[in-house]
């Protein structure tokens, strides 16, 4: 790991000759991002570590990462003899970075960063922190960046449409439900960074990110006229052609800073300052009157119109359909010893490819056997691949993009014997997943009200997981999206009709196993009474659950019906797709369990 001591050498020597003490480094791009092109793996690319989230602050005489519970054990393996120190964020009494850069720099020193890879929230936390120790915050220095010569360019890949048949509504009609949601808002001009939010607007899709079907641009959408900035490269004649006949203007990509600065005096701005990066905000004249709030489009494309809902349901029967051709496989080949974590997240993504609207993964499969599954966001290499055994678990957490949705999906397999204690968290586990399946709730709720359900049955028990029980989840789009979520942290979201989130409860023991089941589920009117309007779940991911892990005395008799009623689902659902040999495989994994059967 020499190379990595020498470039935080040489990004301390530029940090010296700019009078700077320390730099940060976020695992961002220009649109605050979730996962990254190349291009903007700055912090990948000076500290090692890979982690889609983490920080890297490097002072003159040290170098720190902070990550949160579900890297905690890859980044301690990644930044072995880097010298950088692993600070674990979220532990009891650990600072965050800008609270421990606040404590340990005096008066007068100065703070480094690229303001395009920061968004207006965090930007606004680190100076009034700063600024009541007197730190000076340089929001526009690219000292990080400098010490990489070999970066990558911004990817310049073409954009495709989305077609309306598949969307359910058209960009025009996209495009005024904004408009309309500015007004009410008392707003003129919405500014995006989002890649998501863009793709979604637009109908158009990318490839410019690994996982996720977007592309790199901003937007700027105002009562009187759309401006889409973008490298035009991307852009074939044909789109470029509809994209004027919506009259939607075509701006080089670097130009959305400059033009911003020239808004109109009566112009009112409504900006995420939580998706955005503060640059893009300072570039809006002081003049303009700024509304922050959640995305405009986050919320529109969190409620899944009713063509995209049907397309979802078709696309768990596709994707249920390779998940049980994988299990079937798994199980007729791991006695042999020759399927590894490696092979196996390959085997599932063949499985996947013979559908005609798969795209591509969702994300990278985590593909976890043994201690390698107590890794939340195990990131299976050459180097850590381990040959799969006729014993203990194997956690799988997978996804697809297809043209007709996105799926996430997560099963925990058993190989050969086990010992009590996994059955018992499996149990809980699934205690946990069916109390949220089943949940049915008042208009209103949100995610942090919701969380308990899952955790209540390890809580009881004294056991516990440190990631969140749920996230939104796009239509060929982002895996992760908002601006719901079912977390211990409270984001203010409410639950809607029409909104696809995941059910992902789990437990993990370090240098054990991990244990972890998540179905996606779709938010749904329940019905009316005289004390308001009630919502529930109705679960989409169709996959057989390995009802081997399962203690049966300590499942409820509603729980135990919510499992065969589950698996009866997924039998009937998936085996008009299967051959012969699959379906009786699928008919013996869906077997009801339970006393009364």
């Amino acid at each position: 790991m020499s190379y990595i001591a020498e470039r935080i050498q040489e990004l301390r020597s530029k940090m010296a000759a700019n009078g700077i003490d320390v730099c940060i480094i976020p695992g961002n791009d220009a649109h605050i991002s979730e996962y990254l092109a190349e291009h903007w793996k700055i912090r990948d690319y000076l500290s090692g570590f890979t982690g889609s989230a983490g920080t890297l602050v490097v002072g003159s005489d040290g170098a720190f990462l902070w990550t949160d519970s579900r890297y905690y054990l890859q980044a301690e393996e990644q930044l072995s003899g880097t010298g950088i120190k692993l600070v674990k964020e979220g532990l009891p009494g650990v600072p965050d970075y800008i609270k421990w850069i606040s404590e340990n720099l005096s008066a007068g020193s100065k703070v480094a960063i690229n303001g395009t890879c920061f968004s207006v929230e965090d930007v606004r936390k680190m100076s009034q922190a700063f600024g009541k120790k007197q730190i000076q915050l340089e929001t526009q220095l690219t000292l990080a960046e400098d010490v990489w010569t070999t970066r990558p360019a911004i990817p310049d890949n073409p954009v495709s449409e989305h077609p309306e048949t598949l969307a359910g509504m058209s960009r025009q009609q996209k495009i005024e439900l904004v408009r309309q949601a500015l007004k009410e808002k008392e707003a003129t001009h919405y500014i995006t960074g989002a890649l998501d939010e863009i793709a979604w607007v637009l109908n158009l899709r990318g490839t410019d990110i690994p996982f996720n079907p977007v592309f790199h641009a901003f937007l700027v959408i105002s009562m009187d006229h759309v401006s889409l900035y973008i490298n035009p490269n991307k852009l074939t004649s044909s789109i470029g052609k509809h994209l004027s006949k919506d009259k939607i203007r075509i701006n080089l990509y670097g130009e959305i800073y400059s033009h911003l600065k020239e808004l109109p005096e009566h112009a009112v701005a409504y900006i995420d300052p939580l998706r955005n990066n503060s640059i893009l905000y300072e570039s809006i004249p002081a003049y303009v009157p700024k509304i922050e709030g959640t995305g405009i489009i986050t919320s529109l494309k969190s409620i899944k119109n009713e063509i995209e809902i049907e397309n979802i349901k078709k696309t768990m029967i596709e994707d249920g359909v390779a998940m049980v051709k994988f299990l079937k496989w798994l199980e007729e080949s791991v006695p042999t010893g020759t399927v590894s974590e490696l092979s196996a997240a390959q085997q599932l993504l063949k499985f996947r490819s013979q559908s005609p609207n798969f795209q591509g993964e969702s994300f990278k499969t985590i593909s976890g056997y043994g201690p390698h599954g107590a890794i939340v966001h195990y990131d299976v290499s050459p180097d850590s691949d381990t040959t799969l055994q006729n014993k203990g678990v194997y956690l799988v957490d997978s996804g697809g993009q297809y043209l007709t949705g996105t799926t996430d999906i997560t099963r925990t397999i058993k190989l050969g014997p086990v010992q009590d204690q996994v059955k018992e968290d499996f149990t809980l586990v699934l205690k946990g997943h069916i109390a949220l399946a089943n949940a049915i709730f008042p208009e209103g709720t949100r995610g942090v009200q919701l969380d308990i359900l899952a955790r209540q049955p390890l809580w009881a028990h004294k056991r516990n997981y440190g990631h969140g029980t749920g996230h939104g989840i796009g239509y060929f789009l982002n895996v992760h999206e908002g601006p719901q979520s079912i977390r211990v942290q409270d984001n203010g979201t409410e639950f809607k009709p029409g909104m696809v989130t995941s059910n992902e409860p789990g437990i993990y023991r370090a240098m054990e196993y991990g244990i972890r089941i998540e179905n996606l589920v779709l938010t749904r009117h329940f019905g009316d009474s005289d004390f308001g309007t009630f919502l529930n779940f109705e679960t989409l991911t169709l996959c057989p659950i390995d009802t081997s892990l399962i203690v049966e005395d300590m499942l409820n008799q509603q729980e135990i019906e919510w499992l065969n009623n589950y698996h009866r689902e997924v039998f009937d659902k998936l085996s008009p797709n299967l051959k012969e040999e699959e379906k009786e495989w699928l008919k013996e994994k869906t077997q009801a369990i339970g006393s009364n059967v």
